[in-house]
């Protein structure tokens, strides 16, 4: 069989990949959930929601810590429009676009090779959106088939890039952080990864980097 080589870093001892999934495997655009809110009336909602910096509304939403509902009815507090949970939820899965086919093909090599996992700060509203996209893209339920588990922060109970995070996933699994690749699109996250001792890559997205640029065949 032939070798699937992470080509930034040759040389490493790898055994275990843990993925990102929005940006990295899941193609997303938060200006667009930044714009449909604006469209709902939230004109400094780019202000309330960012990728690196969040209020603790939408924390508490990945973090399991309120229900969707909850998150509908605290959304609302912040305005005086008139506006549905329907609005809510269309404008809050905005940001979620496709599965690139081939990166999932690609997911599925690299899992005939290494240890991998799945680590998400993500959230009940938008998991139902994008298990529907990834059955009408490849025709299956979730992603469960491309990785060995997969570990969302409103599940666990805990979010990246908090060091412990990491360390769950490791003790989780028995993994040691030095045989461990962590793949992810926020620079705070790899660093977050970093100081729980794992090895980490900052995917450069916004460059029009993706992770079939970095695997090849050897």
């Amino acid at each position: 069989m032939q070798q699937l080589l992470f080509t930034p870093l040759k040389g490493l001892q790898i055994r275990n990949i843990i993925f990102d999934l929005g940006g990295v495997i899941l193609n997303i655009d938060y200006h667009l959930t930044i714009n449909a809110f604006k469209d709902l009336g939230f004109q400094s909602f780019d202000q309330t929601f960012t990728q690196a910096a969040q209020v603790d509304l939408f924390d508490n939403l990945d973090t399991g810590t309120i229900t969707p509902q909850q998150f509908r009815d605290g959304v609302k507090s912040l305005t005086s429009a008139p506006i549905t949970d329907e609005q809510i939820d269309h404008a809050w899965n905005a940001m979620l676009l496709d599965f690139p086919v081939h990166r999932l093909e690609l997911l599925a090599e690299v899992k005939k090779r290494y240890r991998t996992f799945l680590l998400s700060n993500t959230n009940q509203i938008h998991i139902d959106v994008y298990n529907q996209i990834l059955k009408n893209t490849f025709g299956v339920d979730n992603l469960s088939p491309f990785f060995e588990r997969e570990y969302y922060s409103h599940e666990i109970h805990r979010r990246k890039p908090h060091p412990s995070t990491f360390e769950f996933v490791l003790e989780q699994n028995g993994l040691k952080p030095e045989e461990t690749l962590f793949i992810d699109d926020t620079l705070q996250h790899v660093e977050g990864a970093r100081k729980a001792g794992l090895h980490a890559y900052h995917l450069k997205v916004t460059e029009g980097e993706s992770i079939e640029q970095l695997f090849c065949l050897a």
